[in-house]
């Protein structure tokens, strides 16, 4: 329970960080696309005064002769021009009768100012508030009285004899950019909360998926130290019995005591080889290829085998043959003691498992550059739901396998580390009470 407990609160804080981090990054992305879609506006605000001033200011100049005065020609081009003196509205037109129209728009205004900066008439919109004093820069943002916003151009103008005329001020109500900001900046505010929830689902889901495997390994290594302890237990257990039966005998004869010590090497050597097993498996989870690396002769390999287990299928009442059908020697660049060791382990497991009279059979064959060492019995066979497990360390389809056959269950298991150690792969094919096929993919050396 403490550790279920242990990874639900380890998943809620992947979770946590996943979405923060991805909360931070779709802020920082929402300020970047805030930025540069009022800067775009922006640009285009700017780009939209300049042509209309540059209209405007083209226009005027070609017609302009006094300086400072307002000819008539300029209420013609401006019909609703105020003069800074009088207090008047400017005329609201259902056509524009000027060359621009910008002044019937409702957002345009027009000020013009004489040579020492002081206003002389103004046309469109009249903003409360601003300043009547000419400010010779380019550029400018202003607020009126009522706080809104209005981006303005300024230029000068020149008389037809090119001198100096007075200034053109140019202005454009911004109220409509900045509703479009605002509401930009609602759609955000509205729009991050919203996804950062799904975020949140999507990153408890995701954690979860990355913390499986973790789950699964954690699993697997409480299992594989459950088993070791059990195979440790049994072997120590025995040898503790042995002993204190010892201590509460008065007397041993010289056969007792050689039974007694018998039986504790049995155990002990039962240890020594688990541990060494144990060892190997590690040894072969650390190096990805094997430490001695030489040219390996499969063909003796395998009749070495067969000739040296013959003696035990003997015993068990089996026949062992080998079957090379290959016209050349094949070799494989590997550890030959590890790559007997691998082929032995499944001749053994063939050996234990295959009832009296039956026959066990080891092929060397090659396809496509690759040795194959096929391990063929007529044993009791592996049902469908186990053959995907076999190759698990500790693993019997048989509970009671250990006490038959001595096996610790890390056999099939060493076997495949040594063949995948090797570059190559152990297969099994079974059907339950007609035998067991197991065999190992090798790739071939040339040199």
């Amino acid at each position: 329970m403490n550790q279920n407990k242990l990874f639900y609160i380890t998943r809620a804080r992947l979770a946590l960080w996943y979405a923060g981090v991805m909360g931070v990054i779709l802020s920082l992305c929402g300020i970047g696309v805030y930025e540069a879609i009022a800067h775009a506006h922006w640009v285009a605000i700017d780009q939209e005064l300049k042509s209309v001033a540059g209209t405007l200011h083209d226009s005027l100049e070609l017609k302009l002769k006094q300086p400072g005065k307002i000819e008539l020609i300029v209420k013609q081009l401006l019909p609703d021009i105020c003069l800074a003196n009088q207090k008047c509205l400017p005329t609201q037109t259902s056509s524009p009768r000027h060359i621009l129209g910008a002044t019937n728009q409702g957002i345009y205004y027009i000020r013009l100012f004489n040579n020492t900066g002081s206003l002389i008439a103004i046309a469109g919109v009249n903003p409360q508030g601003l300043s009547p004093i000419f400010k010779n820069q380019l550029w400018q943002t202003k607020k009126d009285n009522l706080g809104n916003r209005y981006q303005q151009i300024s230029l000068s103008l020149h008389t037809q004899k090119n001198q100096d005329w007075g200034y053109l001020q140019v202005g454009r109500n911004l109220a409509d950019f900045d509703n479009y900001l605002t509401d930009v900046r609602w759609v955000l505010l509205v729009g991050l909360p919203i996804s950062m929830g799904l975020i949140a689902i999507c990153s408890w889901w995701l954690s979860g998926l990355a913390m499986q495997p973790i789950y699964k390994s954690y699993q697997q290594i409480k299992q594989f130290t459950a088993d070791v302890a059990h195979e440790l237990r049994t072997p120590l257990a025995a040898t503790q019995a042995t002993v204190e039966s010892v201590l509460r005998m008065p007397e041993l004869s010289t056969k007792e005591a050689q039974d007694i010590l018998k039986t504790i090497e049995r155990q002990n050597r039962r240890l020594i080889q688990l541990v060494n097993d144990l060892l190997l498996l590690a040894r072969l989870d650390r190096q990805a290829v094997p430490a001695q690396r030489q040219n390996c002769c499969l063909n003796d390999l395998v009749s070495d085998l067969v000739e040296e287990l013959e003696a035990l299928a003997i015993a068990a009442k089996l026949t062992l043959t080998s079957d090379l059908r290959v016209d050349q020697p094949l070799y494989v660049v590997g550890d030959e003691e590890q790559l007997y060791r691998c082929c032995s382990n499944l001749i053994i497991n063939a050996i234990q498992y295959t009832p009296a009279t039956g026959k066990i059979c080891v092929i060397l064959d090659c396809s496509n550059h690759h040795a194959l060492i096929h391990v063929i019995d007529t044993g009791v066979g592996i049902a469908p739901q186990d053959i995907t497990r076999i190759f698990e360390r500790f693993y019997r389809v048989q509970s009671d396998r250990s006490r038959h056959t001595g096996g610790s269950g890390l056999g099939l298991a060493i076997a495949n580390a040594i063949a995948q150690a090797h570059h190559g792969s152990l297969q099994v094919q079974s059907e339950l009470g007609k035998g067991s096929t197991f065999t190992i993919q090798l790739p071939l050396s040339f040199n």
